[in-house]
């Protein structure tokens, strides 16, 4: 099948994960705070993640001096950005699509932990198959 959910087995893992976090810690924490959660979880179920995972960015023939640093890798191919704010906004998914960019990955999820909800997008870099 040509439209096949992109890593459907590890998104619904780490989404798993995302909604126990919240649903332990509700609303209103820093973003350090769901983050050090969500490190506790990926221990405890066994899931390859790194932290704040350092981007260079390539120019042409040279590395440039500003780096990026998502906040997680997780199976070493899904990019996972925290945030705790009112709404997602154009920036977030810009963030997204730049590390997307410069990592060479597929996919990136935003999750957004400030709601009574959690709310989380998917964003995958249609360029790359």
């Amino acid at each position: 099948m040509e439209n096949e959910y992109l890593f459907k087995d590890e998104s619904y893992q780490i989404v798993g994960i995302l909604y126990d976090v919240h649903k332990n810690l509700g609303k209103g924490f820093s973003e350090i705070v769901y983050k050090d959660a969500l490190e506790y979880e990926f221990n405890r179920n066994n899931i390859p993640f790194e932290r704040e995972k350092e981007f260079k960015v390539k120019y042409k023939d040279v590395f440039l001096k500003h780096k990026f640093y998502a906040d997680f890798v997780v199976f070493d191919n899904i990019i996972l950005e925290i945030k705790t704010v009112e709404c997602f906004n154009a920036s977030h998914y810009n963030q997204c699509l730049n590390y997307l960019k410069i990592s060479g990955y597929q996919l990136a999820i935003l999750a957004n932990f400030n709601l009574i909800s959690l709310e989380y997008k998917r964003i995958i870099d249609s360029k790359k198959k």
